[in-house]
C-alpha cells in the first residue's frame, strides 16, 4: 500500500482544481492525481513559434459567479472582445454590437440588415428581463424546459434573428447550431453576456488552470501529473470508511475521493448512470495571416449566416496580440461536430469562405498552424437534462463528484462543481 493522503481528487481539470483548493485550504492533506503531463483538462493552451494555441474554441466570461470567486481576474491580465459580433455570408458583412456599451457602434447596429428594428427591441426587454433574475436559480425554475429556438420563437424573434445571429452565435457557446440545447443555458449565458465582455487572458486559456494549480500548492495541496487513476472504491466494511483509490503507480487508502474526470471516465470509476456521455464535438483550426492583415472585425466573432465553412471565425491577435509574433496575424475557426474532412481539406474551406466574405481581397497567404479534434468538448445539453444530472454525492460511500456534469457544461458549471464537491466532503467528515 501507498502513502495514506487524507482526501484524493481524481483530475486536474478546474472542477478537480478548485474542490482540491478548497480541501486544501480547509486543512486536508489534499492529493490530486492528472493523467495528463500538464494540469486544465479541456482548458489548456499550446505555445509554439510564439503563437498561443488554445485546445478548441475557448473564452472566459468574466461575469460568470464562479469566474468572480475563484480566480484573481487582475492577475489574468484579460483582453477582452468587443461586444456583438459580425454576421458574415458571401459578400456581405454587418455589425450588431451594443450600442450602450460602445455608443460607436449605434449606426452600424441601428441599420443591420440581418436583425429587424423588433428583434433589437426584443433583445432590450429580454436583457431587462433576465437582469431582473438571480442566476444561481435559473436551471432550478419551475415549469418546462425548452429548446433555444423554441424560446425564441415563443418571444417573437424573427427569422432572421435566429438564423443569422442566434445558430451561430450559439452554436459557438453549446455546439450545436441547431438550438435544441435547453433554454436555461441561454437565459444563463445571455444574462451573463449583458453584464460583461467576453476575455482571453493575455498568456492564453491554459493561465486559468495554472493560476488554481498555483493556489492549490500555495494552500499545502499535492498536485501529481502523469499518474493515470485506474478505479476507485468506497471501503464500507471498516468502521470509519474511507475509499481506495487504484493508480499505475500502487494503491492509496484516503479519507474520501472526489472525482472529477471527463464524464465518460467519471461514470466508468463510479458506476454513476446518471453522468451523461452523449457527446458534442468540434474542431478548431488556427492559421497565421501577414502582420497587418485587419478582418475588420472590431474585435469581434464572425459569425457564419450562410450553410458552408466553419460556424464561426475568431480574430486571436487582434484581440489579444500576445497570442501571435509581432510579424504574424492569428486567426482560428471553428467546426461543429466531428469532421470527416482532412486538416488541409478543412483548411482550404476556411479559405474559400473568408474569399467570400471578403470578395474585395484574397486569402491566398493563410497557412495552417495547429488543429484541435475534440471529441468530447460538451455534454449534450438537451431541454430537461440538467434535472437528471447527477449530485456530488451519488456515488458510493466516500466517493464524490465534480465536474460541470454535475451543474452544467461550462466553466462556470466546472468550478461551481468542485466547490460544492469540496464542501460535501468537509461536511460529511465534520458530521
Amino acid at each position: 500500500m501507498g502513502s495514506t493522503p487524507a482526501v484524493t481528487v481524481v483530475g486536474g481539470g478546474l472542477a478537480g482544481l478548485v474542490a482540491a483548493r478548497h480541501l486544501a485550504g480547509a486543512g486536508l492533506d489534499v492529493t490530486l492525481f492528472e493523467r495528463n503531463e500538464t494540469v486544465g483538462g479541456r482548458v489548456r493552451t499550446r505555445e509554439r513559434g510564439g503563437f498561443r494555441f488554445d485546445r478548441g474554441f475557448q473564452v472566459l466570461f468574466p461575469a460568470y459567479p464562479a469566474v468572480r470567486r475563484e480566480l484573481d481576474l487582475e492577475a489574468l491580465d484579460l483582453r477582452r472582445f468587443a461586444p456583438g459580433a459580425c454576421i458574415a455570408r458571401p459578400n456581405h458583412r454587418s455589425t450588431l454590437a451594443d450600442p450602450l456599451r460602445e455608443p460607436s457602434a449605434l449606426p452600424a447596429t441601428l441599420f443591420n440588415p440581418d436583425v429587424s428594428f423588433g428583434d433589437k427591441l426584443r433583445v432590450g426587454r429580454l436583457v431587462r428581463e433576465l437582469g431582473r433574475t438571480d442566476p444561481e436559480t435559473i436551471f432550478d425554475e419551475p415549469g418546462p424546459d425548452a429548446t433555444i429556438e423554441a424560446y425564441l420563437r415563443e418571444r417573437g424573434f424573427s427569422d432572421g434573428f435566429v438564423e443569422n445571429f442566434a445558430a451561430p452565435f450559439y452554436g459557438g457557446i453549446t455546439l450545436d447550431r441547431s438550438l435544441s440545447t435547453s433554454k436555461r443555458v441561454f437565459e444563463y449565458t445571455f444574462r451573463t453576456l449583458a453584464e460583461s465582455e467576453v476575455a482571453v487572458p493575455a498568456a492564453g486559456m491554459g493561465a486559468i488552470p495554472a493560476q488554481l494549480a498555483d493556489e492549490v500548492r500555495a494552500a499545502g495541496g499535492t498536485l501529481e501529473t502523469g499518474a493515470d487513476v485506474t478505479s476507485v472504491s468506497s471501503d464500507e466494511t471498516s468502521a470509519d470508511g474511507g475509499a481506495t483509490v487504484t493508480t499505475d503507480d500502487g494503491e492509496y487508502d484516503v479519507a474520501a475521493v472526489v472525482v472529477a474526470t471527463d464524464p465518460p471516465t467519471a461514470r466508468a470509476l463510479t458506476g454513476v448512470d446518471s453522468i451523461p456521455t452523449d457527446a458534442r464535438a468540434c474542431v478548431t483550426q488556427y492559421y497565421e495571416l501577414p502582420a497587418r492583415t485587419d478582418l475588420e472585425t472590431g474585435g469581434r466573432l464572425l459569425l457564419n449566416a450562410g450553410d458552408d465553412g466553419p460556424n464561426h471565425v475568431v480574430p486571436h491577435s487582434a484581440v489579444a496580440p500576445e497570442y501571435a509574433p509581432d510579424d504574424a496575424a492569428l486567426i482560428g475557426a471553428t467546426y461543429l461536430g466531428e469532421r470527416e474532412e482532412r486538416d488541409e481539406q478543412l483548411a482550404a474551406i476556411t479559405r474559400e469562405t473568408l474569399d467570400a466574405w471578403y470578395p474585395e481581397r484574397r486569402f491566398d497567404g493563410l497557412e495552417t498552424l495547429h488543429t484541435d479534434r475534440i471529441a468530447f468538448a460538451q455534454f449534450v445539453q438537451s431541454p430537461g437534462v440538467h434535472e437528471r444530472l447527477p449530485n456530488p454525492r451519488d456515488p458510493d460511500g466516500a466517493v464524490y463528484l465534480a465536474g460541470d456534469y454535475t451543474r452544467w457544461s461550462s466553466i462556470q458549471g466546472a468550478m461551481k462543481s468542485g466547490r460544492l464537491a469540496a464542501k460535501a466532503v468537509l461536511e460529511d467528515r465534520s458530521g
